[in-house]
Order: structure tokens, then sequence, then C-alpha cells
């Protein structure tokens, strides 16, 4: 069977952000935006590094509404 092409989500310059949001978050200190405390999911620290990501203009999915 031959693999499907498929759309790449986010661009190289989002997934270098992630991850170095992602080594950030190992070493201890990435640290979010509003309260300055230390940053320790994993979900968390994808979220910050696409989020700067976006304010770079990089590919990247508008945000999912968080349910409420």
């Amino acid at each position: 069977m031959a693999k499907k092409a498929t759309k790449r989500k986010y661009s190289k310059g989002a997934a270098k952000k992630v991850g170095r949001a992602m080594k950030k978050r190992k070493a201890g200190t990435l640290k979010s935006g509003r309260s300055g405390r230390k940053v320790k999911s994993k979900k968390q620290a994808i979220a910050i590094g696409l989020s700067e990501a976006r304010k770079k203009g990089a590919k990247v999915p508008k945000k999912k509404r968080s349910k409420k």
C-alpha cells in the first residue's frame, strides 16, 4: 500500500519553537506568561511553543476554543 500524502499541520519554524519550549520545560526554566509559575505539563509547553510561533507569523492552525 502506498502512503497517503498529508498536509503538514505546522511549519518547520513552529516545530522549532515547540522543541525549544519542550527543552526549557525539561530543564525547569519554562514559565507561563500570566502567573510566572514553572510549567510542568507537556501540553502546556506545546501550547506555549505554538503561541510563540503564531506571534512570529509561522504556519500554525488557529487555537481551539476551550469548553467551559
